[in-house]
């Protein structure tokens, strides 16, 4: 007997967009004290309009730097702690329990919010990279993954000059992942 639809819900399940948000400096700078390195409003709101809605996956620090869920959205955190625990939200003991949690949303995208070491573990399993690319070279102690230019096409690129309320030249960019034939 073979398996219909109605059998196996499986069957025609739709896999969701797995993509990575981050801001990171020329020198891949993310973060230092589990603190962002710079104020830039802009990017905030393109981060808050980009996941809104969205489940997103991010590491135990990530989520303490930030100390609450976010709101409007399905808030997943990857932790080894057992006994670690946040009202309203969900906990996984690697990236890809925490994305297979975020597919069960029924969501057409999942957004990997970091911090260093889960976007190392998720450049493998991530089909875009949202990346805030803030011209400047920063110090840090928390870095993102040299993007892999035989692996990502940059798709689009915008830029922004410094001003009252940015420090820092940036550019929002996408990259996809190359498909190979």
């Amino acid at each position: 007997m073979t398996a219909t639809a109605t059998e196996n819900k499986d069957v025609n399940l739709q896999l969701p967009v797995i993509s990575i948000i981050v801001a990171a400096s020329e020198n891949n700078a993310i973060g230092k004290n589990n603190q962002l390195l710079w104020s830039l409003p802009n990017d905030l709101k393109f981060f808050k309009n980009t996941t809104w809605g969205f489940p997103v996956v991010m590491g135990r620090k990530t989520y303490e730097s930030v100390n609450k869920p976010l709101p409007g959205r399905t808030n997943i955190v990857i932790t080894k702690k057992a006994d670690w625990f946040a009202e309203t939200v969900l906990t996984a003991t690697n990236i890809e329990d925490g994305i297979k949690m975020g597919a069960a949303t029924n969501s057409k995208q999942i957004f990997i919010l970091g911090g260093g070491e889960i976007y190392k573990q998720s450049m493998d399993l991530a089909d875009e990279i949202y990346i805030t690319r803030v011209h400047a070279v920063l110090e840090g102690d928390t870095f993102f993954p040299e993007i892999d230019k035989s692996k990502w096409q940059l798709i689009s690129n915008e830029d922004f000059n410094p001003d009252e309320k940015h420090a820092y030249a940036y550019s929002f960019q996408l990259w996809k992942k190359v498909k190979k034939i």
